[in-house]
């Protein structure tokens, strides 16, 4: 168990997938560059390759990402956020996505 202060520590906000590639070699795993609101988007490396027939139809959704973990090197490419999905023992996916009208960047509180 961790106690509320510790889980205040984790930063989650929306972001939107601007572009995403299947990362040559590996089964699962997809380079996403995500739109934060920040100066840059981000690049997050996420192993949800095997849940899209078509990984392209992943552009332009908007997801929750933690956006404060250290940044962790995967297959060699520098990751700098996780997304949210929840996946089951049957095998059924689902990201964690808001309605269309939050904005991207929203702080999820």
């Amino acid at each position: 168990m961790i106690d509320y202060d510790e889980f205040k520590k984790v930063e989650i906000k929306i972001g939107k997938i601007l572009s995403v590639e299947k990362i040559e070699g590996a089964d699962k795993l997809v380079k996403l560059e995500v739109d934060l609101a920040e100066d840059e988007p981000r690049q997050i490396i996420s192993g949800i390759a095997l849940y899209f027939e078509d990984i392209q139809e992943l552009k332009g959704r908007k997801c929750t990402f933690v956006t404060n973990l250290e940044p962790r090197t995967i297959f060699g490419l520098e990751s700098n956020g996780m997304i949210f999905a929840v996946a089951d023992s049957d095998g059924n996916f689902s990201l964690l996505e808001p309605s269309d009208s939050i904005a991207t960047g929203t702080l999820v509180t």
